[in-house]
């Protein structure tokens, strides 16, 4: 399944795309190129769940928690993580495995951690600079 998002006005509709092609599931991980807009398109997604509070890239702070009227959401950033065991030392299972929304960006710093139901969502960017995002 993929949705292609011309410009950055199409990313509401992706978002709304991408949260019903999801039914129940809570878990995602964005896998894409550095620049190709993952922490926007969660932002986008964010404020899909009526999210109100202010959304940033938690690279430094590696995970930010949100309110919204579906409970807690929870971005992670795990780009500069050395090893597995950091994530471990954060508790990831207790936000993994909580039921709530998480957003994973660097998914492949945590490649055994990552729950065999979550959603992979690809970004590549075009030479038009259309984003395709894909569920696999």
């Amino acid at each position: 399944m993929e949705f292609i998002a011309s410009k950055l006005e199409d990313l509401p509709a992706a978002a709304a795309w991408l949260l019903q092609q999801a039914n129940d599931k809570r878990v995602f991980i964005f896998k894409a190129p550095m620049g190709a807009g993952k922490t926007s398109f969660i932002k986008v997604i964010c404020e899909q769940l009526g999210v109100e509070d202010a959304t940033s890239s938690p690279t430094f702070s590696i995970v930010n928690e949100y309110s919204s009227a579906h409970g807690p959401v929870y971005h992670f950033d795990f780009y500069r993580l050395k090893d597995e065991q950091e994530a471990f030392d954060l508790g990831y299972e207790e936000y993994f495995y909580s039921g709530d929304y998480c957003f994973i960006e660097w998914p492949e710093k945590i490649p055994n951690l990552i729950p065999e139901d979550a959603i992979e969502v690809s970004i590549q960017v075009d030479d038009l600079f259309r984003r395709h995002i894909q569920l696999i």
